[in-house]
């Protein structure tokens, strides 16, 4: 069982009756320890002289792994398995968010001033003066956050109903990081017209558009029609998010190993939307070697029929992922699990940084090359260095509506990363603290000043 490595997403409560004798307790809690089982809280829910009923958390590894877990405690002596819940499904049940009026309507004074007739007198004075619509409306501090479910998370075309728990989160870390109020909206739609039409017809309620887990090479399009027909920011975390948090984390592992963006090879394996994105974020910063990997290798000269995002980084050196970490500097892994071995990293230059951001397998586990690489990071939240994107989109969407800008540009996006960056000074960079804690609340303030001031040069 010790290449298990248990995590909050797979954990499960299991309700047991014991006798309520001495050890009866220590003896499930050596088996769930045998069985790789990580424990967490354990609380008392009844007591007699014989009996006593407990609930304990476990932290698992995958499904499977919860599974035998629960198949393990019902052939304990003695011990009566009552329940067993998946902690994760269980938080969701009923949904994440709901809507909360900021005014209570307490008599019929109140309903006339909130409803009929008086609201008439607000929405016909927002009709003579239409920018008064974010001042006597939720427009100044609401997100609409879009998807069409075609690429969720690592999991692909879920649809928009498979979507629909991830935008849920989205909107609760908006309001929990940066006191926005976002709401999911969830297409029926891939087409990309379509798509452009709808936001386009809901723009009036929101003072900015979050689009979330649309496919490569749509998103792009999608995005780009949007902030030139739209009034409002447009912001693709899946792009930009990453791109910023990346930056970020780089700009602050290059100074420990003393090593200048202009200098050093980058190789990016991962050519969707994350991974053009921070390939052209890291342009804008400075970098001028970067090699692009898809599933065929690197993009290089000899391949035709690129699409032109990928055309962006057609390298001279070709063959495959291996060749192109040969003497790089930086690894940025935006792809999948396990596709990058100990022997490959080894080949890579003095001090190698190693980003490897799949989810939930990094492209190579840390513990492989923990001697080997000068900096490792993660999009894991059980290793250190997490690249999380919930370091960039608050903030960023709170300074764009706080300054009431219409366009969120790549002169923002570079501003807000070293913004975060800066958090953490040049006397506490370590190998394992490159990037802020996701709870880390002075995170989205400084992105927000920062996209601010960027905003009203």
């Amino acid at each position: 069982m010790n290449n298990l490595n248990p995590n909050p997403s797979y954990s499960i409560t299991l309700r047991l009756k014991l006798p309520n004798r001495s050890g009866a307790l220590a003896s499930v809690i050596n088996a769930l320890g045998e069985g790789g089982g990580s424990l967490g809280q354990i609380d008392l829910i009844e007591q007699s002289r014989a009996i006593s009923v407990r609930e304990i958390a476990v932290n698992c590894a995958s499904e499977s792994h919860a599974q035998a877990l629960i198949d393990l405690t019902k052939n304990l002596p003695d011990v009566e398995l009552i329940s067993a819940k998946d902690r994760t499904f269980a938080l969701h049940e009923g949904g994440k968010i709901s809507v909360t009026p900021k005014v209570a309507v307490k008599g019929q004074a109140d309903l006339a001033m909130v409803y009929t007739p008086g609201v008439g007198r607000v929405s016909a004075h927002i009709g003579a003066n239409p920018g008064d619509v974010y001042r006597y409306t939720i427009k100044s501090n609401t997100i609409g956050i879009v998807t069409d479910g075609s690429a969720v998370l690592g999991l692909g075309n879920l649809g928009a109903a498979g979507a629909l728990p991830v935008m849920e989160g989205k909107a609760m870390l908006f309001k929990q990081f940066a006191g926005l109020d976002a709401f999911p909206i969830c297409l029926a739609t891939q087409d990309t017209e379509e798509i452009i039409q709808a936001v386009k017809w809901i723009a009036p309620v929101f003072g900015g558009i979050n689009l979330e887990d649309i496919s490569a090479p749509r998103c792009f399009e999608i995005e780009q029609r949007l902030q030139a027909e739209l009034d409002i920011p447009v912001f693709h975390d899946d792009q930009h998010g990453t791109a910023i948090v990346v930056l970020a984390a780089l700009i602050n592992a290059l100074k420990l190993v003393k090593k200048q963006l202009h200098q050093i090879t980058i190789v990016i394996n991962g050519a969707g939307a994350a991974g053009i994105a921070v390939g052209r974020l890291l342009k804008a910063a400075g970098a001028k070697n970067i090699i692009l990997c898809d599933r065929e290798g690197i993009v290089s000269h000899d391949r035709q029929n690129l699409p032109p995002s990928k055309a962006e980084f057609i390298s001279a050196k070709t063959g495959q992922l291996r060749d192109a970490l040969v003497g790089a500097d930086v690894f940025l892994g935006l792809s999948s699990g396990n596709i990058v071995s100990p022997a490959e990293i080894s080949k890579m230059a003095t001090d190698p940084i190693v980003f490897a951001m799949a989810n939930p397998i990094p492209e190579i586990a840390p513990e492989l090359v923990t001697q080997s690489v000068a900096v490792m990071a993660t999009g894991r939240s059980d290793y250190p260095n997490q690249i999380n994107n919930v370091l960039a989109f608050p903030g960023i969407l709170r300074g764009a509506l706080d300054g009431r800008i219409k366009r969120i540009t790549s002169a923002m996006h570079l501003a807000a990363a070293q913004a975060i960056a800066s958090l953490i000074t040049d006397e506490e960079i370590r190998s394992d603290y490159i990037i802020p804690s996701a709870f880390d609340d002075r995170v989205a303030t400084v992105v927000a000043k920062a996209v601010c001031e960027m905003g009203a040069q």
